[in-house]
């Protein structure tokens, strides 16, 4: 070969790999919470909605956050918080919430798998309306991600979840309640995979909005050449096919995120008990219109 034709060949496989590198991190986009100071007690985040400024304080040892409107009074919730450190399998530290009603004993836990960005301050309220219907529900960071360790992969992010689903069933408040994990958007896709694997320690999925395969999504945009490129790793429609539990696929006709398509593609590929919730409204925004419908379904799911 010419010296030439072989820099061209190093400047086109070059190409290729920075291009499936970058293919390969659009999958994860983790938001950092900010580094915590040695000399104080607690760091402050500050949140502004249409209605309210919302300022959470964390402390530093524990991560436990306290909520204060604009005036710096405490919110008084219908829930209790309580924030944990739990190690993964590779020894990372991983910050979740264990998210329980006042008025309520639970019978059922939902354990949540998030999107492929934000942290825990920006997901938990997508768990928050299930809790007035009897629902406690943990929720967590993957690594990388807020007060989490490590670095944001999909290898990770697997064990992650399989971390958190040995960490939660464990717990006290847990092991009387029926167990099922609840995945959105990227956590949706991953759900399906753990399941597949742990399948003997829950008792139901919820899929919210989520992709198919990772070169499923990718050939949204990218078409063939991001299928060809992009590793899959792990594929929820492969690992449902050996799933046998109850499931329930809710997507939303208005999705622009994730297809409606993969929604029905996922239920496809799914095993019997399985139910189908077409819904409205934007990406992963179920639970936010449509709790009692949600809550009603994932009750009849498990009996």
């Amino acid at each position: 070969m010419k010296r030439t034709e072989t820099k061209s060949a190093i400047t086109i496989l070059t190409v290729l790999l920075l291009t499936a590198c970058s293919f390969n991190k659009m999958y994860l986009q983790p938001t950092k919470a900010p580094s915590l100071p040695q000399d104080r007690d607690k760091v402050t985040l500050t949140s502004t909605t249409a209605k309210d400024t919302t300022v959470v304080d964390f402390n530093t040892a524990t991560l436990q956050p306290t909520f204060l409107n604009s005036s710096k009074d405490t919110i008084n919730l219908d829930y209790t918080i309580e924030s944990v450190i739990f190690r993964n399998a590779s020894g990372n530290d991983l910050n979740g919430w264990l998210l329980k009603p006042k008025h309520e004993t639970p019978k059922i836990t939902l354990l949540h798998f998030h999107g492929n960005a934000g942290f825990v301050l920006t997901q938990y309220q997508a768990m928050t309306p299930l809790l007035k219907f009897g629902f406690q529900a943990f929720v967590f960071d993957y690594s990388g991600f807020g007060f989490s360790e490590g670095k944001a992969t999909r290898d990770n992010v697997l064990l992650d979840g399989n971390s958190a689903l040995t960490y939660l069933k464990d717990r006290d408040e847990v092991k009387d309640t029926k167990l099922i994990i609840y995945g959105q958007s990227l956590g949706g896709h991953l759900a399906g995979v753990v399941v597949q694997q742990r399948q003997t320690e829950i008792d139901g999925l919820v899929i919210e909005g989520a992709f198919s395969s990772h070169k499923d999504i990718v050939a949204e945009t990218a078409g063939i050449f991001g299928r060809i490129l992009v590793s899959e790793k792990y594929s929820a429609i492969k690992a449902l096919k050996n799933y046998e539990k109850p499931v329930l696929v809710i997507h939303s006709t208005e999705d622009e995120t994730i297809p409606f398509e993969m929604g029905q593609e996922i239920f496809k590929h799914a095993n019997e008990p399985k139910d189908f919730y077409e819904i409205e409204k934007c990406h992963i925004f179920g639970t936010n219109y449509y709790a009692d419908s949600i809550s009603a379904r994932i009750n009849k799911m498990i009996k």
